[in-house]
């Protein structure tokens, strides 16, 4: 029998984040590759779900998301951004983010159309385009004064006729990068320019460290009406198990993302959302405290990372650090991701997989510090045989 997967997906194998998850079991390493965290999320809202289960929400919820949800992100919204979506027409929950995105591209692109992505991207990004027949066009981020950003000529130079949507991740993985005011101004320029559909993944949106601020695309002039916002509960409340996310933009292209959506998966789970809708409206303080103790989680692996000789990126928010791993005489990620369980008992994740030239990412290494204090420890502890 030939190849039966089509050509479009064979570039797609295994995830980086199965192989190297499975390493870490195979090795009894310390997983500090795939971005999910050991802790909990608010009690009150497991109990919510844990009652809307004994409750009887166990069958199909409304193909646009229950109408609590979708209320409760509307209000969401207006409070910390002063945007304005109707519940019912422009909004739409979705199962995680990663499906909103994929129900996004695949509603809006045909066949070679292009997508401009900022690399290194989320790995679905590359997966949902090829899924459409459309284009990558990479912008790719490089370190300038200790930070990840976009050379601005780079930008618009990937805009062209069969330019359709542009992917903007910010808080950025795996970077850790936020976009500033004007980084976000000139990539408004271009989507206003070319008449492209922003299309903005915000997953991270309440953790950002150091008094950075995150903006959504969508508040900036013009924008409103062309950005396709999309989050979810799983990073803000650690829950990254219930996959439940959800899309705000025009009626329009919300439209257009449900056509798609409801042949994916209909709809997600009901006991979830009742959950979600709670802790959008009444536990935030709780997010508050887990942004806190994040920024000081990343201090302490950035100060191990440091001391076994890693050069560090200081990420301005994400679950994320960024290092090169020059400086400890390597120069592929892959491979020292591969052997880095024997050499030290850690396992991470190489940046150059999220790239589509990968010879600019292939000495970067990513390491997640989402974990107990504890195991981070424990991890430094480890790594520090690789400068020993």
């Amino acid at each position: 029998m030939s190849e039966p997967l089509v050509a479009r997906m064979r570039e797609f194998g295994t995830t980086v984040f199965a192989e190297m998850t499975a390493l870490a079991v195979r090795t009894a390493s310390i997983n500090l590759g795939q971005g999910f965290p050991d802790t909990d999320g608010p009690p009150a809202m497991l109990e919510r779900a844990v009652a809307a289960i004994r409750d009887g929400f166990n069958q199909y919820p409304p193909g646009p998301g229950l109408p609590e949800l979708r209320q409760a992100v509307a209000e969401h919204r207006k409070q910390h951004y002063g945007l304005d979506y109707d519940p019912d027409g422009e909004i739409l929950v979705t199962v995680g983010a990663t499906e909103a995105i994929s129900a996004v591209v695949l509603a809006l692109c045909e066949p070679g159309d292009e997508v401009i992505v900022f690399e290194p991207y989320y790995d679905s990004y590359a997966a949902a385009i090829s899924l459409a027949g459309a284009v990558r066009r990479p912008v790719t981020l490089r370190p300038v004064d200790g930070r990840f950003t976009f050379d601005p000529a780079e930008l618009r130079a990937a805009a062209g006729p069969r330019t359709r949507a542009i992917l903007v991740n910010s808080p950025h993985n795996p970077t850790g990068t936020v976009f500033t005011y004007d980084e976000l101004t000139m990539i408004a320029d271009v989507v206003r320019e070319h008449d492209l559909v922003a299309v903005t993944d915000e997953v991270y949106e309440h953790l950002t460290y150091d008094g950075v601020e995150h903006i959504p695309l969508a508040t900036l002039p013009g924008m409103r009406e062309r950005t396709v916002m999309i989050s979810s509960a799983g990073k803000t409340f650690s829950v990254t198990g219930w996959k439940t996310g959800w899309i705000c933009a025009p009626r329009g292209l919300v439209t257009a993302a449900q056509t798609v959506k409801q042949f994916l998966t209909f709809t997600s789970g009901a006991p979830w959302q009742l959950a979600v809708a709670h802790g959008l409206r009444e536990e935030l303080a709780w997010v508050g405290g887990l942004r806190d103790g994040l920024a000081a989680k990343r201090d302490r692996l950035m100060a191990g990372l440091t001391s076994a000789g890693f050069e560090v990126y200081r990420p301005a928010g994400t679950y994320f650090v960024q290092t090169d791993i020059r400086p400890l005489g390597f120069t592929d990620g892959l491979d020292l991701a591969r052997r880095l369980p024997e050499l030290a008992g850690v396992v991470a994740i190489p940046t150059q997989v999220f790239y589509d030239r990968r010879d600019l990412g292939r000495h970067f290494v990513r390491f997640a510090f989402c974990k107990k204090d504890e195991v981070i420890d424990e991890a430094v502890a480890r790594l520090a045989r690789l400068n020993g």
